[in-house]
């Protein structure tokens, strides 16, 4: 079922102020947030103070079942691409692995958004996380892996600043780029967060003065609130106190908003607390100052990436640009249970400041996260809370680690909106959907290669009202594997038994149907099987097998 507010596109352009005509092609924003759980924004029922998500809620369109691909670099393949991760090859992270979907680097099979965008007239930019390339000769020294063909100049962008990798100090990030070339922060009270704000702003004020009416795509693809914890001490103060009751109670409390918002139906039971995770209450009190810190900090990520969500709007409005632009707001994955410790190594682990001073790297105690000199997780507790209601966390195809928020928002088309949409969409539509709005084609063939046919279907005849068939949906990262059909989702863990659930009684995977309805789940295991030959998947046991025989 859907239901929607609509308003005459003539009052709310006017309304909203728009200097286009609806007929015009609409600017299109795609805005991706690093690592956030489905409950943390206040539109799904958070306590996270995020007014510019509630103002896009409340003149757009709020999807409840919205689906990612579990993971940093999957999502992003999917989300630029219009195909499953492993089409675009990108089906695990950035490794090569030799096969065609494990090669950790898109293919020449595939095309971007913002190519295809770009052919059809649209300037395109982007500021952020890239992570769709192994290419990080520059600064690991490694003489193989030198190509930029892959970073986002070379796929499609006209303007590119942010990192190639995907993850790193907020104070000082590593593989950070503008344009082709490496650069450095470029002051002393450098936030990575601001700096995405920044150039993403900055992009929309120079593409009204420099191309008048011509359409533009751009992507925001934030690192907030993706670990390590740091946030400015002004930022974290807003939220003293308010985790002191746990994440038990914070729970609880999510879930009771939930329910009132209708993002979530009553019966959906809250899943149990993570076994690896002790009581609030039995949590020693020294202990609480800390993971109380630890959320602290999370929640002020999430609300400094709220703020430049509001200042790219604001600069939408001051341009004329904001009524017939086409804004759609997601995450890459559920809220991410890892835990750091001092043995983390990588590229993306600084040791020092830019000052030179320690960093001391794990979740210890006795160190509060925040500053530069820490790089420290939340953890599986706090994940657990940001997934509310739902099992499991980021890597997982179980719900708590595919479900994300989404949020259309486009007023010269659609209307003062407010309204909620049962209607199940994934990653894969965001291509279609921008190419739908743009009145764009998708190429058969690109710079000599064949491309591989688009997944996604436009979400355009949902914002219409209209009748929308949404056909099978697949997972894979890691051996943990899913099928939605429908009401129906097939899902099981890396070498586990398939379980079966009725997502309509049941979101929350508490009552496998497996045994009882054998039948059906041997019918979706089937067409899973299907779509992983066709699609470069390959099971678990044989790609360990393949990397052991390198």
């Amino acid at each position: 079922m859907r239901y929607f507010f609509l308003f005459a596109c003539a009052i709310v352009c006017f309304a909203a102020g728009c200097t286009t005509t609806s007929h015009n092609r609409p600017n299109i924003i795609v805005i991706l947030a690093d690592d956030m759980g489905f409950s943390d924004a206040s539109p799904y029922g958070g306590e996270i103070r995020t007014p510019s998500l509630d103002r896009l809620a409340a003149g757009g369109l709020r999807f409840t079942e919205f689906y990612n691909s579990a993971r940093c670099c999957p999502t992003r393949a999917s989300l630029l691409t219009g195909l499953y991760p492993h089409q675009a090859g990108v089906g695990h992270m950035t490794g090569d692995d030799g096969l065609p979907g494990y090669r950790g680097d898109l293919n020449e099979q595939s095309v971007t958004i913002a190519q295809a965008l770009k052919e059809s007239g649209y300037r395109t930019y982007m500021s952020g996380k890239w992570h769709v390339t192994g290419h990080l000769g520059y600064w690991t020294g490694d003489s193989t892996k030198t190509s930029t063909h892959n970073w986002p100049l070379q796929r499609g962008f006209d303007r590119f600043y942010g990192t190639i990798i995907g993850a790193g100090s907020f104070y000082d990030p590593v593989t950070l780029t503008e344009g082709n070339t490496p650069i450095e922060p470029d002051s002393g009270e450098y936030y990575y967060t601001d700096a995405i704000t920044e150039r993403a702003t900055g992009y929309v004020v120079a593409h009204a003065r420099e191309f008048g009416e011509e359409p533009f795509f751009l992507y925001v693809s934030y690192t907030a609130p993706h670990w390590p914890l740091h946030a400015p001490p002004e930022d974290i103060a807003r939220y003293a106190g308010r985790y002191d009751a746990g994440w038990d109670a914070l729970r609880q409390e999510r879930r009771a908003r939930m329910m009132d918002m209708d993002i979530i139906n009553p019966d959906w039971p809250l899943t149990p607390r993570d076994p690896r995770v002790p009581e609030w209450e039995d949590v020693a009190e020294e202990e609480r100052a800390w993971y109380a810190r630890a959320m602290e900090v999370y929640a002020a990520q999430v609300e400094i990436m709220d703020r430049g969500i509001g200042r790219i709007i604001s600069a939408l409005e001051s341009t004329g640009q904001f009524g017939n632009t086409l804004v759609m707001f997601l995450a890459d994955n559920g809220g991410c249970a890892e835990i750091l410790t001092p043995a983390w190594r990588g590229l993306f682990i600084a040791r020092q400041t830019r000052a030179g001073d320690s960093v001391a790297v794990g979740n210890d105690i006795s160190n509060l996260p925040g500053p530069e000199e820490s790089y420290q997780s939340y953890g599986p507790a706090w994940a657990n809370a940001s997934n509310t209601p739902f099992r499991r966390y980021k890597h997982w195809v179980h719900e708590g680690g595919i479900a994300t928020p989404f949020i259309m928002h486009w007023p010269a088309r659609y209307g003062a909106g407010g309204g909620l949409t049962r209607e199940v969409g994934h990653i894969i539509d965001v291509m279609a959907t921008s190419l739908d709005a743009a009145r764009a084609g998708y190429p058969e063939e690109y710079a000599g290669s064949t491309i591989t046919p688009l997944e996604g279907k436009s979400l355009l005849p949902i914002l219409d009202n209209s009748s929308f068939e949404r056909g099978p949906l697949f997972w894979e990262h890691e051996g943990h594997r899913a099928v939605r059909i429908g009401k129906w989702k097939l899902v099981a863990l890396a070498r586990g038994k398939w379980e079966l659930y009725d997502l309509e009684a049941d979101r929350s995977e508490m009552n496998d149907l497996a045994e009882a309805m054998p039948e059906r789940a041997a019918e979706m295991a089937a067409l899973y099987e299907a779509w992983a030959e066709r699609a470069n998947v390959v099971a678990l046991p044989d790609l360990q097998a393949h990397r052991r025989s390198r």
